[in-house]
């Protein structure tokens, strides 16, 4: 499938609609590990909106500069001060607008089999591949490209990772999409305060010129997006929550009390009574989900039983401060929770010890927990490590929570939901909602061809995939 067939038509600058009235923003502890991280790329695939291109193009150029009034920092640039300080400057310098074409691509092109890997045209739907957040010193913070296809239309979107984490770019993009389809008020507006615990006097050095990516992004990957649906994470669910042969006594029904059901994504569990009469630990769908697929991508590497395997979260510290921070507070607010196992245990031991494991290090993440890891940081301040260091590592990014979902730009909810080049190594995933909601999830998966390979016949992991094709209108 030729890529070099999506071409660009054209490209401007698009400003707030208002003048920004906030003057700066300083990076915090949690947003400066990530200038060495690639712009995050995320867009959404949706069917043939009921206008011309011209009238398209007009009103999303509308929309996008009343959006950036409500989000003024994603207008401006990265600054560092005379101290070594980084600050996100407010001063309205705009961000790209990009109109491409790929009329030979058609929706069902886009979303082949199950069985076939993410065709790699959607690389081309974002703008600024290989581009280092640090590089938002003299780049746009944000970089919107629309994409004419046969059928259809993809508006990806690109944003500077040491401004915003996932929370805030899809409270960004929402809002875009709600401004678009008409909306006189944004339903969730956008936290600014700095006034919080990951503000920090601590100065990050930088080599001359900043810092380099730290993944080579040259090696031979391949790229696959595997459904789980409400009913297959229920049964990992229960497997997960066995130990030594005893089957904890759960009853899972969605939120709203229903057994079977429809939510907009958490299912939760009914614990029951454990020995003594104490409440059982519940280890979450989510959870047991990355269990197993921490182990099936293990035992597809093939390491050696003594190797030490790692498997990285990236949580959101959001909630578990003390006071809690606001939901919608813009910027990074999340940390990379690490939990470390022997392959040979981890294979050998049954789908509860490696989901326990999780469990454990992701209950333990309070608010003492986030705070030590600030005060870590700051007597050692570096950049986020990303990437597959030792060829046993899993790093897991995004979330099963976030609304994606919930973009309906005035023609319909989307379609797919995609990601680009940036960020990706061996070992890579990432989590996004099921489109059918319920509970459904879809792991984006990045691994070296081999193991790949090696992935697609681990039957116990491979039992739980099913298709999910989205209906084209």
């Amino acid at each position: 499938m030729p890529t070099s067939s999506v071409h660009i038509i054209s490209k401007c600058t698009v400003y707030p609609d208002s003048k920004s009235t906030l003057k700066s923003l300083k990076l915090s502890v949690s947003d400066l590990p990530m200038l060495s991280c690639q712009y995050i790329q995320k867009g959404v695939l949706l069917s043939q909106p009921p206008l011309d291109t011209p009238s398209l193009l007009s009103v999303l150029e509308l929309s996008l500069s009343k959006t950036l009034s409500h989000f003024p920092a994603l207008a401006g640039r990265l600054h560092t001060d005379s101290d070594g300080h980084v600050h996100i400057l407010c001063n309205d310098s705009g961000v790209d607008f990009v109109y491409a074409k790929a009329l030979y691509l058609s929706l069902a092109t886009l979303l082949p089999s199950h069985l076939h890997d993410i065709p790699p045209c959607f690389r081309k739907f974002f703008q600024f591949d290989n581009t280092l957040s640090y590089a938002g010193h003299h780049k746009p913070l944000v970089a919107v490209q629309v994409t004419e296809l046969n059928g259809g239309v993809f508006i990806g979107c690109t944003i500077n990772h040491a401004v915003v984490d996932g929370t805030s770019f899809w409270n960004f993009f929402n809002t875009f999409a709600e401004v678009c389809k008409g909306a006189k008020m944004i339903s969730k507006y956008p936290n600014f305060c700095r006034e919080t615990v990951f503000n920090s006097p601590e100065v990050l050095q930088f080599p001359d010129g900043g810092p380099s990516v730290t993944f080579s992004g040259d090696e031979p990957l391949r790229e696959k997006i595997f459904h789980f649906s409400r009913e297959a994470i229920l049964r990992l669910k229960f497997r997960a929550n066995q130990k030594k042969g005893r089957i904890c006594k759960e009853s899972w029904m969605a939120v709203n009390g229903e057994k079977g059901g429809k939510t907009n994504g958490k299912i939760t569990a009914v614990i029951g009574v454990g020995v003594g009469g104490k409440p059982t630990a519940e280890i979450s769908s989510f959870q047991s989900l990355s269990a197993q697929l921490w182990r099936s991508v293990t035992r597809a590497r093939n390491l050696d039983g003594r190797k030490t395997t790692t498997f990285r979260m990236a949580v959101n510290c959001r909630h578990r401060l003390e006071p809690r921070l606001d939901p919608l507070y813009f910027g990074n607010a999340i940390q990379s929770i690490p939990t470390v196992a022997s392959v040979k245990e981890l294979l050998s031991e049954d789908l509860w010890w490696g989901a326990n494991l999780l469990h454990q290090n992701v209950v333990a993440h309070d608010d003492r927990t986030v705070r030590r890891s600030i005060k870590d940081w700051e007597n050692n301040p570096r950049l986020f490590p990303l990437g597959n260091f030792d060829g046993a590592m899993i790093t897991m990014g995004s979330s099963p929570r976030f609304p994606m979902y919930d973009n309906d730009f005035g023609w319909g909810r989307p379609i797919a939901v995609r990601s680009g080049r940036a960020n990706k190594f061996d070992g890579k995933i990432s989590a996004f909602p099921g489109r059918e909601g319920i509970g459904s999830v879809d792991l984006e998966v990045v691994l070296a061809p081999d193991t790949m390979g090696a992935l697609e016949k681990d039957m116990e992991f491979m039992q739980y995939v099913s298709s999910c094709t989205p209906m084209i209108m």
